[in-house]
């Protein structure tokens, strides 16, 4: 969602500075730590040593402050044309946000009309890296993930969707590329506005063009 779908960067950025300043953490790098991952992960992470309960407190924290700021959540390039192509049952929103983050960013961004299938932070036991999170999504369109592909803008994510089975599409919206390749993307575009979609001649089969180059087709995600 986050970086693919929806650009949550400002107010990712001014929640999260604000929760490390309270705990002289550096913000940029609070930042940075937070992406792609369940935001429980990476408080335990920047709080090593605090009890399991003062990691569950400044989760609920973190959950209803980047629930009150959607200033400046919009979507990104191409995913209004994207997710409109592509009839709702057929793809899945894999996002490490909980339940009711992601409905609120993907409200805020004019996308949750188009979503029906949702994984969220609240939906898992193992977020990204681990393969749990895309092998639900693709679950939930009655699909092996490696008749999936995965789109992703952070090495977490990417790990994710390689564990899972599924290939792995990178967008360079957050990451640079040496990063997404050493995660395992199979390719990189810009954004959602580089990729194209239409019907292949076999029924239940759709084609996924990249610019200069074709993704080999695939069946359609049910």
């Amino acid at each position: 969602m986050d970086g693919v779908l929806v650009d949550s960067t400002p107010a990712v950025a001014r929640v999260w500075a604000r929760w490390a300043r309270k705990h002289n953490i550096d913000p940029d790098y609070a930042v940075v730590a937070a992406h792609g991952r369940t935001s429980l992960t990476s408080i335990q992470e920047l709080l090593p040593h605090a009890a399991p309960a003062i990691h569950l407190a400044e989760n609920d924290w973190m959950e209803r402050a980047e629930i009150e700021d959607i200033k400046d959540v919009v979507a990104l390039p191409g995913t209004q044309t994207l997710l409109s192509t592509i009839p709702p049952s057929q793809f899945a929103v894999v996002t490490s946000a909980t339940r009711a983050l992601a409905e609120v960013r993907l409200r805020a961004a004019g996308l949750w009309p188009f979503i029906q299938h949702i994984v969220t932070a609240s939906d898992i036991s193992c977020g990204k890296p681990d393969p749990e999170p895309y092998l639900k999504g693709a679950a939930a369109l009655h699909l092996a993930a490696h008749l999936c592909v995965v789109i992703e803008d952070a090495p977490s994510g990417t790990h994710s969707g390689k564990a899972a089975g599924a290939r792995v599409l990178a967008v360079r919206t957050t990451t640079p590329d040496s990063e997404l390749l050493a995660a395992g993307a199979d390719w990189i575009v810009n954004d959602c506005s580089s990729l194209r979609l239409a019907p292949d001649p076999r029924p239940g089969y759709l084609a996924l063009a990249l610019p200069d180059s074709e993704i080999p087709r695939l069946p359609k995600m049910r």
